[in-house]
């Protein structure tokens, strides 16, 4: 009896040291857990999580709509390279940023007139993303399983900072071709104007971590200028060059990537 006593002393300090380091263990494993991360709740009650920060890069092409031409035939569609970060705060909503850069180009519908353009341009634009389909990964991470294709629409607000040159011609300016660019309309280009864009686009899960979309968005304009071509009458010339008021717009359809360095 007496020997059990000392064996169950002996032990208590032991089992004791073991239970404290146990518990140590078990709460900063909870800690780290995303389940420690702060929760979120839906209308209906649903637990999800914000996050994560994805980075996107996207490439396609620019297209023009202005005085010129609003037809595919007439562009000189240029390239549209972007890159940007987007970040879930809620299962249906993403917010994001994003810097382009666009060159766009196109020549004259009516022959008569005979004018092109092409031009370069710098955009940054703030915008939200919607996404109208449930995603069960947004409320069971980490070992949810994503959705594998969720489509979105996009609206979002930015400005745009041009620099087009306008000639007389048919033809891209090339290598083998350099136009003779027309006095321009202003002399501050590049010159800023606003852009209004929206956008549809639909999302392929490839990776936990990595996303492929496919996205084509129009952006509206405060500028009758993004051709150098608007009613405006250039110094020395005796009229505009253009019979339309209206502003110019530009569309953009990218294939980006994005990607998630933390995600769960």
């Amino acid at each position: 009896m007496l020997s059990d006593f000392v064996t169950l002393r002996s032990f208590l300090p032991a089992a004791a040291l073991l239970l404290t380091t146990a518990a140590t263990h078990s709460a900063l494993a909870q800690s780290l857990s995303p389940e420690r991360r702060p929760r979120h709740y839906d209308k209906q009650g649903r637990l999800y999580y914000k996050g994560p920060v994805r980075f996107t890069l996207g490439g396609g092409v620019g297209y023009y709509n202005g005085d010129l031409t609003s037809r595919l035939g007439d562009q000189f569609l240029g390239p549209s390279l972007s890159a940007g970060l987007l970040y879930q705060f809620h299962p249906h909503w993403q917010v994001g940023g994003e810097v382009s850069y666009l060159q766009l180009g196109a020549k004259d519908y009516l022959p008569e007139r005979g004018l092109a353009f092409q031009g370069k341009n710098g955009v940054g634009t703030a915008f939200v993303r919607w996404e109208p389909l449930t995603d069960p990964g947004a409320y069971s991470l980490p070992a949810g399983q994503s959705a594998l294709i969720k489509p979105y629409l996009k609206v979002g607000v930015g400005l745009a900072l041009y620099s087009p040159k306008a000639y007389r011609g048919t033809e891209r300016p090339s290598g083998n071709l350099t136009p003779a660019y027309l006095k321009p309309e202003r002399y501050d280009y590049p010159a800023l104007a606003l852009t209004l864009p929206v956008g549809v686009g639909v999302t392929v899960r490839l990776t936990s971590r990595l996303n492929a979309s496919l996205e084509g968005s129009y952006s509206l304009t405060t500028t009758d200028q993004l051709d150098d071509i608007s009613t405006f009458i250039p110094t020395g010339s005796e009229s505009s060059r253009s019979a339309s008021s209206l502003n110019d717009n530009y569309g953009q359809l990218e294939l980006k990537l994005e990607y998630a360095p933390w995600a769960r």
